[in-house]
């Protein structure tokens, strides 16, 4: 097997495989990986106190359903918001792509071998240099998980569901941008429309029906 149909399988893998449905690069992208070194390698990111209790206490009532465990609960949004913070982000839209990766199931691997909350790869430990990287560890999948998709809203230019569907490996496709729109507006979206240019443009354009009318 070629290297190239090797890493097409290994990419397609960071969604579960039933998702995956489209092609991607056939080689890892020099910026991503360079945002992935620094992002592991910076210390915890610091946020507004005052901002992230706010947050945190609106977030920890939706996540119930999936986290019984008041502490991990805790762990999880605090590591989102800080890595929210860390890649100018919304903090809502990384635990809609968990919702749907995983069900924020931590120990959850794919077919393909996709770990964690936010299904990465293994081979990415590589590519940065960190085969020791335990991704079913909530910080370190949420700080590999976050800076893949903060490249993507980057390369994208903000095209909201452009950079999802990059994300699930399924470029061109919709089906993973409505999943993941539907989660966010459905459960976790506390900003106003108005401050989400990514959607509202993304809405309009790709006319998603996961966005439905869009008054909030």
């Amino acid at each position: 097997m070629t290297l190239r149909i090797s890493f097409l399988i290994a990419l397609l893998g960071l969604i579960p495989t039933a998702l995956a449905d489209a092609t991607a690069d056939a080689t890892p992208d020099a910026a991503l990986v360079d945002l992935l070194a620094r992002s592991i390698a910076d210390a915890a990111q610091q946020d507004d106190h005052f901002d992230a209790q706010v947050w945190l206490m609106s977030s920890d009532p939706k996540l119930t359903r999936y986290l019984k465990d008041e502490a991990e609960r805790k762990l999880v949004l605090q590591t989102v918001y800080q890595e929210a913070i860390r890649h100018d982000i919304d903090a809502d839209l990384i635990l809609a792509v968990m919702q749907v990766e995983s069900a924020f199931d931590r120990f959850a691997i794919s077919s393909a071998g996709a770990q964690g909350l936010m299904q990465v790869m293994p081979f990415w430990r590589n590519e940065i240099g960190r085969p020791q990287d335990n991704l079913t560890d909530v910080r370190t999948n949420v700080r590999y998980g976050s800076a893949i998709l903060a490249h993507y809203l980057t390369v994208s230019r903000s095209d909201l569901v452009d950079a999802l569907a990059r994300y699930n490996g399924s470029r061109g496709k919709l089906n993973y941008p409505e999943l993941v729109i539907r989660a966010y507006r459905g459960r976790w979206q506390t900003l106003s429309n108005d401050m989400l240019p990514g959607l509202t443009n993304g809405c309009r354009d790709y006319g998603l029906a996961a966005c439905g009318p869009l008054g909030r």
